[in-house]
C-alpha cells in the first residue's frame, strides 16, 4: 500500500500559522500529543466497557522517549489506533474532529461526553517543533492493517503499510534544528510534571536507547537496544477526583504540599464536586496570607479532563479568591483552539457564582462549627473576605453575618455585634454613631489611650484594604462614620456638644498659639488651641480623616487629586490643649527663650508619640531633653 495526497486544508500557510501563532508557548505540543494518546487509552476502555472489543486491553499506558542521536520525540501509547482511512480522516482533514462521528456512535452511553477524542489540530502543534513527523499505527478492529503516515510540514503527506505489530499508535517527531533543547531528559521531564502530572493513564517516560552498544547493523554502524521505559511520572487518581469520604485531612495536606512544596499548611480547604448544570470537580485551599496583599497570584491551576491547561483562572475563580490555591477541573469550560485561554460564555459565569457560593458556605459553616477557632484564623481569612465584600455584592450580603471586626484589645465582633456595642456610648449630637479605628496601634497608642479614657472601642483596621472596607461600611451601615483614632482630638472625634470651658483668656489663646507657631514654624503645621480635658496631652498632632484618606488612596495608586496635581502634601493640625498645666506653664515662662524652648519640647514629644520625629529633629529633641534635666 502507498498513497500520496494533499491535506485538506484552505490554505498553504497552515503551518507557519500554527508554529507561530496557534499555541502561546511551543512546549505545548507535548501536552496536546500526551492527552491526545491518553483520550484513545481511554476509548478502547470505553469500548471494552461497553462490548463494542473484545479483546485483551492489558495494561493500558502512554509512553514518552526520546532519542538524542536521532533526534526524535516518541509518544506510544495502546489505545484505539487508527486505520489508514481514519488517518486521511482525521489527521488529513484539519477542520474535522473524530470526536463528532465517536459521540453519535455511542451517544447512549451515560458517560460519552467523557471520552471525546482531541483529533486535529492539537496533533498538529508537533509541527512547531518538527520538521517531520511520523505516525505509526494498527487499529483495534479485527483484519486492520498497519498504516504509516509521514509529513514533513507542507501539504504533501504520504500513507504506507505500517509495522506496528499491537494495537495503538506511534507519534515520531523529528526534531527541528530550532527546538534541539527538548531533546533533554530534564526539560521533557518539567513538561510532563507541568501539564501531565494528574492524567488518568500510567505515563511512562525515558531515553529510546540505553548507552550499552547491542552488535553492529550491516553497515558496520553500532546499535543499541530498546530498553523497558519504567518511569512513571504521574498520578493517575488525584484526590480532586475521588469523594471527600474516602480523603483524610492528611490526604488534602499531602497534596498541597506536592502542589506546593516549601509552603506553611493551609488554614482549610473546599472540595468541589458539581455535575449539573455543568462539571466541576477541585479542591480549592486558602492559604496563610496575613496583610501580605502583594502575594504572586496564579496559583490555581485549571485543568480538562486531568490536562492542565493554564494557572490564569481570572475568569473562572472571582477576583477575591485570586490568592486562594488548589486545582479546579471541568470539561465544560470553553477554550480556544490552543486550550489556553479562556472564552467568556454562561458556563464559566455560572461557574464563578458557584464557586462564590461554596466558599460562602464554608466560611459561614467555619464560623458556626466552632466561633474561636475561626476567630483564631481570622488574621489570615479576614483578607478574603473583606475583599469578596468589596467586590461581590451577593458575597457582601452572605458575609455581613460571619465577618468579624476586631478592636485593639484583641475582641472580635459581627458587624451586627459591633453596632450594638457602639451604639451605647459612641453617638454624636447628630446621631451618628462613631467607629473608632487604629491602623497602627503602636505609633496611635497615646490617641488610643484617649479614647479608653471615655470608655469608648477602638478597631483595629492595618490590612492593606482596610481604607476600602472602611468606606464599605460607612456605605452600607446607616448613620455611622469611621474615624481614625488620630484624625482629630478625642471631644472632636465624637462630637457630643458638649462644651468644655478652658482657663485662657482670648488675649492668651492668642500669646499660645503664636508661641507654639515660633517653635514649629512649618507650614503644614496648623496650630489651633482646643479646650480639652485636663488629663489630656498638653499637644497632639493630627490629621483630617478626609485628607488622610485622600492621602491612603494615592498611596495606593486609587483616585484623587493626586492624579491630576501630583502627590498631596503633608497638612496637619497641632492641637494645643488649652487646659493643661503645661501650657499655663508655658505662659508664664520668665523669658521668651524659654517659651520656645518650653513649646518646641511639647511638640517633639508629641511627633515622638507618632514615631514622626526623625533624623537631626530627633538629634536635637535628645540634646535639649538633656540641657532640661540637668538645668
Amino acid at each position: 500500500m502507498q498513497e500520496k495526497g494533499t491535506i485538506s486544508i484552505h490554505t498553504e500557510n497552515i503551518f507557519p500559522i500554527i508554529k507561530k501563532f496557534l499555541y502561546s508557548d511551543n512546549e505545548i505540543f507535548l501536552r496536546e500529543l500526551t492527552s491526545n494518546a491518553v483520550d484513545a487509552t481511554q476509548k478502547i476502555k470505553r469500548l471494552s466497557s461497553l462490548g463494542q472489543f473484545n479483546g485483551e486491553l492489558g495494561e493500558l499506558r502512554v509512553e514518552v522517549s526520546f532519542d538524542k542521536d536521532a533526534k526524535t520525540i516518541t509518544i506510544s501509547d495502546n489505545g484505539l489506533g487508527m486505520t489508514d482511512e481514519e488517518i486521511k480522516k482525521y489527521i488529513n482533514q484539519i477542520a474535522f474532529s473524530g470526536a463528532t462521528e465517536f459521540m453519535e456512535r455511542f451517544k447512549d452511553a451515560k458517560d460519552a461526553n467523557e471520552i471525546i477524542g482531541k483529533f486535529g489540530l492539537g496533533f498538529y502543534s508537533a509541527f512547531m517543533v518538527a520538521d517531520k513527523v511520523e505516525i505509526n499505527t494498527l487499529s483495534y478492529q479485527d483484519g486492520a492493517a498497519p498504516a504509516r503516515w509521514i509529513c514533513d510540514g507542507s501539504t504533501e503527506f504520504e500513507i504506507t503499510d505500517g509495522d506496528r505489530t499491537q494495537r495503538g499508535t506511534d507519534v515520531i517527531l523529528y526534531i527541528n534544528s530550532d527546538s534541539e533543547e527538548f531533546l533533554d531528559e530534564f526539560k521533557l521531564q518539567g513538561i510532563l510534571d507541568k501539564y501531565c502530572k494528574f492524567l488518568p493513564v500510567p505515563i511512562k517516560f525515558g531515553m529510546r536507547t540505553d548507552r550499552e552498544p547491542d552488535g553492529e547493523d550491516e553497515t558496520g554502524k553500532m546499535k543499541y537496544k530498546e530498553v523497558e521505559i519504567d518511569n512513571i511520572v504521574n498520578t493517575t487518581k488525584p484526590i480532586w477526583t475521588k469523594a471527600p469520604s474516602e480523603l483524610t485531612d492528611e490526604d488534602y495536606l499531602d497534596f498541597y504540599d506536592e502542589l506546593y512544596p516549601m509552603s506553611e499548611p493551609p488554614l482549610f480547604w473546599i472540595h468541589l464536586n458539581v455535575d449539573y448544570p455543568f462539571n466541576l470537580t477541585g479542591v480549592l485551599y486558602f492559604p496563610k496570607v496575613k496583610n501580605e496583599f502583594e502575594l504572586q497570584r496564579n496559583k490555581i491551576k485549571l485543568f480538562s479532563r486531568q490536562v492542565f491547561i493554564t494557572d490564569e483562572v481570572k475568569d473562572i475563580v472571582p477576583e477575591f479568591l485570586m490568592l486562594l490555591h488548589g486545582v479546579i477541573d471541568s470539561p465544560d469550560i470553553p477554550l480556544n483552539v490552543s486550550r489556553s485561554f479562556l472564552q467568556a460564555d454562561s458556563n464559566v459565569k455560572k461557574i464563578n457564582a458557584h464557586i462564590t457560593k461554596k466558599v460562602a458556605d464554608k466560611l459561614s459553616e467555619l464560623y458556626k462549627k466552632d466561633r474561636k477557632a475561626y476567630e483564631e484564623k481570622w488574621k489570615d481569612i479576614g483578607l478574603f473576605v473583606k475583599y469578596g465584600m468589596l467586590s461581590d455584592e451577593k458575597f457582601y450580603d452572605k458575609a455581613k453575618d460571619f465577618a468579624l471586626l476586631t478592636n485593639t484589645a484583641n475582641e472580635y465582633f459581627t458587624l451586627e455585634e459591633y453596632k450594638t456595642k457602639a451604639e451605647v456610648l459612641q453617638k454624636d449630637k447628630d446621631g451618628t454613631t462613631v467607629y473608632l479605628y487604629s491602623n497602627n496601634p503602636g505609633k496611635q497608642d497615646a490617641f488610643i489611650q484617649s479614647a479608653r479614657n471615655k470608655s469608648y472601642d477602638v478597631l483595629l483596621m492595618d490590612s492593606p484594604i482596610d481604607n476600602h472596607f472602611i468606606g464599605q461600611l460607612e456605605h452600607k451601615l446607616e448613620k455611622t462614620a469611621l474615624k481614625r483614632v488620630d484624625a482629630d482630638v478625642i471631644d472632636k472625634l465624637i462630637d457630643k456638644g458638649d462644651t468644655i470651658a478652658h482657663v485662657l483668656s482670648e488675649d492668651e489663646s492668642s500669646k499660645v498659639k503664636a508661641v507654639f507657631e515660633k517653635a514649629i514654624n512649618k507650614p503644614a503645621m496648623s496650630v489651633e488651641i482646643e479646650s480639652q480635658s485636663a488629663d489630656e496631652l498638653p499637644v497632639s498632632i493630627t490629621m483630617n480623616e478626609f485628607m488622610r484618606r485622600m492621602k491612603d488612596m494615592a498611596a495606593m495608586g486609587g483616585g484623587g487629586p493626586m492624579n491630576f496635581y501630583g502627590a498631596l502634601p503633608d497638612n496637619y493640625k497641632v492641637a494645643i490643649n488649652a487646659n493643661h498645666k503645661l501650657v499655663t506653664r508655658i505662659l508664664k515662662a520668665e523669658t521668651e527663650e524659654k517659651q520656645t524652648q518650653l513649646a518646641k519640647q511639647a511638640y517633639d514629644l508629641a511627633l515622638l508619640s507618632q514615631g514622626m520625629l526623625t533624623g537631626s529633629d530627633l538629634t536635637e529633641f535628645l540634646k535639649r531633653s538633656v540641657d532640661m534635666i540637668e538645668q
